[in-house]
């Protein structure tokens, strides 16, 4: 019997592609300090091509996208987009796939989301945005919130995010157009 360590198993979500060491160190920490401890309802999954088959079961479509994380409590995915640039893995474009609908550009790369984390609410993800808010008069923050906004600032230099809209629309004008032309090929509402 062939058992997978979890950092083996979490390694295989991308089909061959070097794990990026913003991905290794991120899973280092999630497997240290608890999955959903650091940032509400977010953790890395290495279940997530089933999420993504709910969109399209094409060859094509599962190939260029590497599922990776839970993003909310209701079921929806992170993923990195392969556009076909010939890119690491680090440098890729970050995708979220609403579990209701609705698929968005949300960073620029794999740095850009980790820095979304340090928000500590989970994305709501509709068919026409995806977004991060905030009541601060509800808000409690995860349990290993401040360790987590610690650590990327010692590992990364990258300082909390106050607006987290600023990097999804940073990355929208850079990748909606090409995203949308390249998923359309695939999906069609």
């Amino acid at each position: 019997m062939n058992e997978h360590t979890p950092a083996e198993e979490f390694a295989s979500n991308f089909h061959g592609n070097k794990l990026p060491d913003e991905l290794s160190l991120l899973f280092e920490f999630e497997q240290e300090h608890g999955t959903e401890s650091y940032s509400e309802c977010f953790y890395l999954d290495s279940d997530g091509e089933s999420a993504l088959s709910s969109w399209s079961t094409d060859k094509g479509f599962l190939k260029m996208l590497m599922p990776f994380a839970v993003a909310n409590g209701s079921g929806s995915v992170y993923a990195f987009w392969d556009e076909g640039k010939g890119k690491s893995l680090k440098e890729m474009p970050v995708v979220v796939f609403g579990d209701e609908g609705g698929v968005h550009v949300v960073g620029k790369n794999i740095l850009e989301l980790m820095q979304l984390l340090t928000y500590d609410t989970e994305i709501s993800v509709y068919h026409d945005e995806a977004y991060f808010y905030k009541d601060e008069e509800e808000y409690q923050e995860s349990e290993y919130a401040e360790a987590y906004k610690n650590w990327l600032k010692e590992t990364f230099n990258i300082n909390p995010v106050d607006k987290p809209g600023e990097i999804i629309k940073s990355a929208q004008d850079e990748f909606k157009a090409l995203f949308d032309v390249w998923f359309a090929q695939y999906y069609n509402e």
